[in-house]
């Protein structure tokens, strides 16, 4: 089994409501053990408005990291999340943010993502499940990573609890 985190987002529709959708379809192939605090961050260019929800979970799953990978676009889909630009506004954004300590280099599939250590949006949620974190390619504990990025314009909407 590996413990994975995820980082969830949406701009579209009910974004709130997309969010808590997307949580309750994670099982039972993926068992959510700790879900963030939402935020909702402005839009990082190039991408248009409007602002996004954002929140992480950690997981454990038994799925291997692209069969995960293949289960959260399944998701995507199911609740409304179509083929666009890449920065098109969205109803639902499912990433892998981090998976077990392992570093991903496939071309479906990169892990940690990418842009982990340029976003408040995904450091924040994630040191809510784990303030301990650390960037595994790196090696930098990701609430340094957060220091230096900053949070402007990331604000807390609701505290751990609000998909219930």
């Amino acid at each position: 089994m590996a413990s994975v985190y995820l980082a969830l987002g949406a701009n579209l529709g009910n974004r709130r409501a997309n969010l808590a959708l997307a949580l309750r379809m994670l099982p039972p192939l993926v068992r959510v053990e700790a879900v963030s605090a939402l935020y909702e961050s402005p839009p990082q260019p190039p991408a248009p408005p409007p602002a996004y929800l954002n929140a992480a979970c950690r997981v454990v799953t038994g799925l291997e990291p692209l069969l995960l990978l293949r289960h959260l676009k399944r998701i995507e889909r199911l609740i409304g999340r179509r083929p666009a630009a890449r920065w098109a506004p969205r109803p639902i954004d499912l990433d892998i943010a981090l998976y077990d300590d392992q570093v991903i280099d496939d071309p479906e599939l990169a892990v940690p993502h990418p842009r982990l250590a340029e976003r408040a949006f995904v450091l924040r949620p994630l040191l809510d499940l784990d303030p301990n974190l650390v960037h595994p390619v790196t090696k930098e504990p990701l609430a340094r990573v957060l220091e230096r990025v900053g949070a402007d314009g990331l604000v807390c909407l609701a505290e751990p609890g609000w998909e219930i």
